[in-house]
């Protein structure tokens, strides 16, 4: 088999199947994932309620209503975090924009010197550079825009440019079909755009480079004994001789080849690749995000290269020159952007919220994080929620390992061990990580109330509050018993039960713990923040009372 039959033809084989097996694996891996943390919560006793002296304090428990009239009405904009949080995303979305272009340059400029029979005109080098610029579209819709509405003006935005381009050159090329040019672009662009699917698509979004990754080792390694034995006849006859030798026939001697390859390749560069990029993430070299993107851009330079294979062999690199490109803007971009931001403490979230809420739950954390992350650290406890959504390479790679309980805090020591070892520093992104902490059954208060004493403010996620969610009355009597009130901040909904939770507080206002730091003020105030559309907006105006309360 020809080198370039292999680049062409099993190379593209190969990348196409390992895409479209990574979103049934890794369904099905972080639905095991999440069974297995479901079952380490359901363990362990219930922890007793502790008895601590109680009575009635003398000031009065009022629901102040926080309504979404701007952060400008508290002043809440003007504090650096905040313009931080707002501005964080489109100044990372910035930095891969400008990598991207660097990556469509070189992309372009390796088209036209491996074919010296390209004439260089400025609308052919447009048309090529804004189609291999295509990817910073799907990547600033990752990184900043979560609102529908912004997303269609970046995409709508790049798509008008793209018409230009086409107007311009069928008028200066009126031999030029209408439809040859966006049927260029779709040749270009369609395929590796489908692909992606295989790591964007938000279910599988946490573990798809991962997954992706493997399998592309596993399909590479399939075909790896089958090529070396096509090449030579004796190796060929060797295997065959060895298959007939214990009862196999042809077609089976031909399986067990592929699996063969599949299992050494696995295990000698699959899983080895997993473990680095696994140390990469633990010693800071990389975050959940860099990943992502680093996935996405690879599969396009790839997919852009395979065509210039035809112009001969070695310009398959050309997809690997613009990668490195790539990535040497985006290295030197965030280096630049870390040197000119202001030291300003990180702020740390903790997250407590209603289990049941599933999928909804995710939702409005994934838009939540676009902002926080650039300020600070949120730390929650794991749930089935947001197990799948949060899981990091290191505690994905742990699951396969089949070590999932030793993340569970089984006691005191090992929650202090935990507290220690809290990641608070950026990544070389820029952005704060996500610290999930695993609890029993007789844990997990304990620990609430050690997270809660030691972040700056606390987001409690009460959509869908009703009298069936004992676990979050337990947690709002400690919140009031043990936090000061002015750090904490509820959100509510259409669908909680606001006349539960308004009686729910007063019932433990009442029974306020003796030593409670609540007790010292006279007019103590229960904050609420009403959600509905989750747009930039509303998320802006909570982030900003946020930020107001720590």
């Amino acid at each position: 088999m020809s080198t370039r039959v292999v680049l062409t033809g099993m190379l593209p084989f190969l990348v196409v199947a390992a895409s479209l097996l990574a979103i049934p694996v890794s369904w099905v891996l972080l639905r095991i994932y999440a069974r297995s943390v479901r079952r380490g919560m359901t363990t362990g006793r219930q922890a007793p309620t502790d008895v601590v002296p109680r009575g009635v304090p003398s000031g009065q428990l009022r629901l102040d209503e926080m309504l979404r009239n701007g952060p400008a009405d508290t002043g809440d904009h003007a504090l650096p975090e905040f313009r931080m949080a707002m501005a964080g995303r489109w100044q990372s979305a910035a930095i891969y924009a400008s990598a991207g272009a660097c990556f469509a340059l070189v992309m372009t400029v390796g088209l036209f010197l491996s074919d010296r029979t390209q004439s260089v005109v400025a609308t052919k080098v447009g048309l090529l550079f804004w189609s291999y610029f295509w990817p910073v579209v799907p990547a600033t819709c990752l990184i900043a825009a979560y609102d529908r509405r912004r997303r269609m003006q970046i995409v709508g935005g790049y798509f008008l440019v793209l018409g230009a381009i086409f107007l311009v050159a069928i008028i200066r090329n009126p031999g030029v079909g209408l439809g040859q040019l966006p049927l260029y672009w779709i040749i270009t662009n369609g395929p590796p755009s489908i692909l992606i699917v295989a790591f964007l698509y938000r279910p599988i979004r946490a573990v798809g480079p991962l997954v992706l990754v493997f399998l592309i080792a596993l399909a590479v390694g399939s075909q790896l004994l089958l090529s070396i034995a096509g090449r030579n006849d004796r190796v060929l006859r060797t295997i065959s001789n060895a298959g007939y030798s214990i009862g196999l026939g042809a077609t089976s001697t031909f399986v067990l080849m592929i699996v063969i390859g599949m299992i050494v390749f696995g295990a000698l560069v699959g899983w080895p690749m997993l473990r680095m990029l696994g140390r990469r993430y633990g010693h800071k070299k990389l975050s959940d995000q860099s990943l992502l993107l680093d996935a996405l851009w690879l599969i396009f330079a790839l997919v852009y290269s395979i065509d210039l294979v035809f112009n001969g062999t070695p310009w398959i690199l050309t997809g690997a020159v613009a990668f490195v490109a790539y990535k040497l803007v985006v290295v030197q971009g965030f280096r630049l952007r870390t040197r000119r931001l202001q030291s300003a403490p990180p702020k740390t979230l903790l997250l407590l919220r209603v289990f049941a809420l599933g999928k909804r739950s995710e939702r409005l954390f994934s838009k939540l994080r676009k902002h926080w992350q650039y300020v600070g650290s949120i730390c929650m406890i794991a749930g089935p929620d947001l197990a799948t959504s949060t899981v990091e390479p290191h505690e994905f790679l742990e699951f396969v390992r089949g070590r999932t309980a030793r993340q569970f805090i089984g006691g005191s020591t090992e929650l202090e061990q935990r507290m220690s070892s809290f990641d608070r520093l950026p990544d070389p992104d820029g952005r704060f990580r996500i610290t999930e902490f695993f609890c029993h059954n007789d844990t997990w208060q304990m620990t609430m109330e050690r997270l809660a004493q030691s972040s700056d403010t606390i987001l409690m996620d009460l959509r869908s509050f009703s009298q069936s969610n004992r676990g979050c009355s337990i947690e709002l009597g400690r919140l009031l018993d043990t936090i000061n009130l002015t750090r904490v901040l509820f959100l509510v909904d259409n669908t909680t039960d606001r006349k539960f939770l308004e009686s729910t507080l007063q019932d433990l206002w009442r029974n306020l713990a003796a030593d409670s730091p609540n007790r010292v003020q006279q007019d103590c105030a229960a904050r609420i923040f009403t959600v509905s559309s989750q747009d930039e907006g509303e998320l802006g105006v909570l982030v900003g009372r946020l930020l107001g309360s720590a």
